[in-house]
């Protein structure tokens, strides 16, 4: 859902998180930076030093649990049949 107004500090946070893996542009209009990409960047890397926390792009948000999920990473450990389980 996009927001109404522009997010800042952790709902921003949140709402970029949420985002990421959909890039740049779809996490700004998301957050409601609209077309506003730079803005975004900006106050974004603002609410993330604010909590101790130091990005230098979105996809610094992109935790190694998300793309696992996605089936991006990871290894997959199976037996190579049922019977040697």
């Amino acid at each position: 859902m996009t927001a109404n107004q522009r997010l800042t500090g952790l709902e921003l946070i949140d709402c970029a998180k949420a985002n990421a893996a959909q890039g740049l542009e779809v996490a700004a209009r998301q957050s409601g930076y609209g077309d506003d990409v730079q803005g975004f960047q900006t106050t974004l890397k603002q609410a993330c030093a604010s909590i101790g926390v130091h990005i230098d792009e979105l996809r610094d948000l992109i935790t190694e649990q998300a793309i696992a999920k996605e089936g991006k990473g990871g290894i997959e450990v199976a037996p190579d049949t049922d019977g040697q389980l």
